[in-house]
């Protein structure tokens, strides 16, 4: 398979997001105006609140057995250094460039989540299709690989809706609790602009500047009911700080994408279960058939959503360009090396089964870009939405050459 090949197999899938990121921003144009401010935000809720939920639900009851739990043993541990490495790294670009207090939660982020799953649900058909790929016949090879990425995209869900979850939470909070109530540069909009000005003066315009208002605390409040937010103390004590991480993870395992995700695994682990949704006999296979036609209109929804604020994003110089080549340098160069070495320790230990298409596919969670799931939480939270456009536009534009390098790399260490 040559690198044209390869290029190729690794565009489409970038360019189709590209394409329907620019019918997004169309489609928020004045002109248009079927995606204004309102409408993104409400779709978004649905994306969270139903479709995300669905897509979880439908890949895992469906994919992924007991047995391959016990088997794929490896798949939640490579992943949880995915985002460990990655995760170090996007807080070295923060620590060295020094972004917005606000966007620094959305940097480390997008350092450390890859598009687990869904880019690969696109790619290995292709790359299984092709003559001399390493992986054996074509069929076969077509049905491993989409249970590895199903399983990938599940246990990746996990770590995106808890820790990238609170990233951009704790962002929104940082903007929200007015750290930087004077800068001009936080005035993201106007409808923030007018925001921001009834949090300083008050209704009234008798509050002082130095202090947000009352309308302010209970808005920050309501945003952030998930999680209680305790009183900021010189003097607060290990047990009280440690109860707060446990509450807000917790609480975080909570919100719909992990509920889907969490009996998604019970319906696929428990066989009696699994046969009342799964298959052409089960008895409620209705139920698994709508839910995953609700679940497949995340990745459209999602990237219309990311489209339309890519207008505004592009115009704003909030994202400075080292930050957005920091942060292809490490999805695109630093971890995919770090991958390579990772995973031929772990098939030099024994960890792995002999199946070059598992360990192509542990590659490859090194590679991809950020996950589109960021700009989900950016929406929902009110914050960054513009900023994560336009990371998102810029990295899987470089996404297209990039992993067709990296995918003729690992095909030929993988190769026999």
């Amino acid at each position: 398979m040559g690198l044209l090949s390869l290029l190729e197999v690794a565009s489409m899938p970038n360019i189709q997001v590209l394409l329907i990121c620019l019918l997004g921003a169309f489609l928020s144009t004045d002109r248009c105006n079927i995606l204004p401010p309102h409408a993104r935000t409400s779709l978004n809720k649905i994306v969270f609140s139903v479709f995300t939920p669905c897509l979880m639900f439908a890949n895992l009851s469906k994919t992924v057995t007991f047995q391959d739990i016990i088997s794929w043993w490896f798949m939640p541990l490579n992943i949880g250094f995915t985002f460990f490495f990655g995760a170090v790294l996007g807080w070295m670009i923060v620590r060295i460039l020094k972004p917005k207090p606000y966007l620094e939660g959305l940097i480390v982020a997008s350092a450390a989540t890859g598009n687990l799953g869904n880019l690969l649900l696109i790619i290995i058909p292709a790359i299984c299709g092709e003559p001399g790929n390493p992986f054996g016949e074509c069929e076969a090879c077509t049905s491993r690989g989409l249970s590895y990425a199903s399983f990938s995209m599940a246990l990746g869900g996990f770590y995106i809706w808890t820790y990238c979850y609170h990233l951009v939470k704790t962002s929104s909070l940082k903007f929200n609790e007015g750290e930087e109530f004077g800068s001009e540069e936080v005035l993201k909009a106007p409808d923030q602009a007018s925001n921001l000005t009834i949090r300083l003066l008050g209704e009234d315009n008798v509050v002082p500047s130095s202090l947000p208002s009352t309308k302010s605390l209970k808005e920050i409040e309501s945003q952030d009911q998930a999680v209680p937010i305790l009183e900021k103390e010189e003097k607060a004590t290990i047990w009280a700080k440690t109860r707060h991480i446990f509450v807000g993870i917790s609480k975080e395992l909570m919100e719909p994408p992990t509920l889907g995700a969490i009996i998604g695994f019970i319906f696929g682990a428990v066989t009696w279960l699994r046969h009342l949704v799964v298959g052409e006999s089960a008895p409620f296979r209705v139920v698994q058939d709508s839910v995953k036609l609700l679940g497949d209109g995340t990745i459209p929804s999602t990237t219309l959503i990311l489209g339309a604020n890519l207008t505004r994003g592009l115009r704003s110089y909030r994202v400075k360009p080292m930050e957005i080549v920091a942060l292809i340098v490490v999805r695109y160069i630093a971890l995919p090396a770090i991958g390579i070495a990772v995973v031929k320790a772990a098939n030099a230990l024994g960890f792995l089964p002999p199946d070059p298409m598992y360990q192509f596919v542990l590659m490859v969670q090194y590679t991809l870009p950020p996950a589109m799931s960021i700009g989900i939480m950016t929406q929902l939270f009110d914050v960054g939405q513009e900023e994560c456009s336009v990371i998102m536009f810029w990295t899987y534009s470089a996404a297209a050459l990039a992993l067709a390098v990296w995918y003729a790399v690992f095909m030929w260490i993988l190769s026999p």
